[in-house]
């Protein structure tokens, strides 16, 4: 099943390019605040499975006649690993690694949905690069799980475009801006996509292919993620994990188009805008490069 976020807040199913709309069938309010609607679906999923199969009775929207939204808003955490495939460490000339450094938190309110722009911050001395990424999406309450048993915890996946501003500040800073973190289109229950340890995942910057590989090719796997981020933090219903990213990073600059596609997951084209902004403190003192 592949669920979404569309039209202000409404909560559905996406199948064969038609959009079932079950907002009211689970009882939700698309204009509550926070917006944790796609949560508490995800952590209620087998209570409300018929009332999901109800929805999709009625007639769908195509998917042309609304706009989608980030599948999910408001996750307790949003949780990332560095360094997760070798080519990425040398094209970036770091020692870091996902399996010897651990995990760092991006803010949630990076998070923006597949069709809404990425707005580059006003930093005209700074690149800014794109990164494609598998985010795991925990379907229920987990602390110290093996890692035989991690895949037991997780709800589904999407993918997620990591932007990135290249500097020496805490990459938390270069990472969190608004907007910096595209997910999409849809939400595949992990039953649809089947072993994450054997997906293609591509990203083309208008239409040169900049990023192919495959999560064998991964440092520390998605089992291997969850258990780690579960020895150190509760995980629950709705949380992100992201990936890391493959070699070939690179620039993003206003116009263009940056298309992220992951075998049995989902394909999304988000647009590249200029914004206002941004610049602080850190960013004047530290070095340009990195």
């Amino acid at each position: 099943m592949k669920l979404v976020r569309f039209g202000g807040g409404h909560v559905g199913i996406l199948q064969d390019g038609l959009i079932y709309d079950a907002t009211i069938a689970l009882g939700f309010d698309p204009e509550a605040w926070p917006p944790v609607g796609m949560v508490q679906l995800i952590k209620n999923f087998n209570a409300f499975r018929s009332k999901l199969e109800s929805a999709m009775k009625s007639p769908g929207i195509p998917l042309g006649e609304t706009r989608l939204e980030a599948p999910i808003l408001w996750p307790n955490k949003l949780i990332a690993y560095p360094v997760n495939y070798v080519e990425h460490g040398q094209e970036r000339n770091v020692a870091l690694r996902a399996d010897v450094n651990g995990f760092f938190l991006k803010a949630n309110s990076s998070l923006s949905g597949p069709q809404d722009p990425i707005i580059l911050p006003d930093l005209p001395d700074r690149e800014i690069h794109h990164e494609c990424e598998l985010a795991i999406i925990i379907g229920k309450t987990s602390r110290h799980l093996g890692v035989r048993e991690a895949l037991s915890c997780v709800f589904g996946y999407t993918c997620l475009i990591d932007v990135t501003v290249r500097g020496k500040e805490d990459r938390v800073m270069r990472k969190s801006y608004d907007t910096f973190c595209p997910i999409g289109p849809a939400l595949a229950t992990a039953d649809e996509v089947g072993d994450p340890r054997n997906l293609e995942m591509k990203l083309w910057v208008n239409e040169e292919l900049r990023q192919h590989a495959n999560t064998r090719d991964i440092i520390l796997d998605v089992p291997n993620m969850i258990s780690m981020a579960s020895s150190v933090t509760t995980l629950y219903p709705g949380d992100i994990i992201a990936s890391g990213t493959p070699a070939g990073v690179g620039l993003i600059k206003p116009g263009d188009q940056v298309t992220i596609e992951i075998e049995r997951v989902g394909r999304m084209t988000v647009l590249v805008e200029q914004g206002t902004g941004g610049d602080n403190l850190a960013i004047r003192k530290a070095p340009a490069r990195s």
